[in-house]
């Protein structure tokens, strides 16, 4: 269960009144204001991109009990506690397959490689409808990497929200994952992070009970 401190909903009904007209569905407007207070910036309503049915996608798998892969411990960090008082999905972080990488992985970096079998391994056991939610809120190549291992995979997530952070790669990362047809929230140009990633996850974590 997840009670609001009230000077969260306040800060959620300020949010709303400042929000500029959009075509945004329910469930689309809740990770937006998420997002908005997250950051603390408005400006974030000009770079939200949902593919069609992303966001009801995401809540089916939660509520299935699909498990949550992300490809940093801050951002597990930040989704653990709603997980736990919400649908109580299972959260992972690519760490917990940095014990096989090795110099045979040299093209790849640590969090690319986790991150890739860490859902190579949840997918299996999670097929369907309860395909694991993918969040990246740092790693573009692990972003990029993934995709590129998606290409010909019998299993895709239920969900990728695509947030990384950063100058190199990142926004390269982001229009690739753009186009294509998987399931995506992304936060355009080089603006992203841990928490923002985090916070749309939560988003949804809400809105599954």
């Amino acid at each position: 269960m997840v009670i609001d401190h009230p000077i969260f909903l306040e800060s959620i009904k300020f949010i709303r009144s400042h929000l500029r007209v959009n075509d945004l569905n329910y469930l689309e407007k809740k990770v937006l204001e998420r997002l908005v207070h997250t950051s603390g910036d408005f400006s974030v309503q000009n770079l939200i991109v949902f593919s069609e049915g992303a966001c009801e996608k995401g809540i089916k798998a939660l509520k299935n009990g699909a498990p949550i892969l992300t490809d940093t411990d801050m951002a597990a960090a930040a989704i653990k506690s709603m997980a736990e008082n919400t649908a109580r999905n299972k959260v992972f972080t690519a760490r917990m397959w940095f014990g096989d990488y090795d110099n045979n992985h040299i093209k790849l970096t640590k969090t690319a490689y986790g991150l890739s079998e860490g859902w190579k391994e949840l997918s299996v056991k999670n097929s369907g409808t309860k395909s694991p939610i993918v969040v990246i809120g740092s790693s573009p190549t692990a972003l990029s990497y993934l995709i590129d291992i998606l290409e010909n995979a019998k299993n895709l997530p239920s969900l990728i929200i695509g947030m990384p952070v950063g100058f190199i790669g990142v926004e390269k990362s982001k229009n690739k994952l753009i186009a294509t047809d998987l399931p995506r929230i992304v936060l355009n140009s080089t603006r992203g992070g841990a928490a923002m990633a985090a916070s749309a996850v939560n988003a949804l974590l809400r809105e599954s009970i």
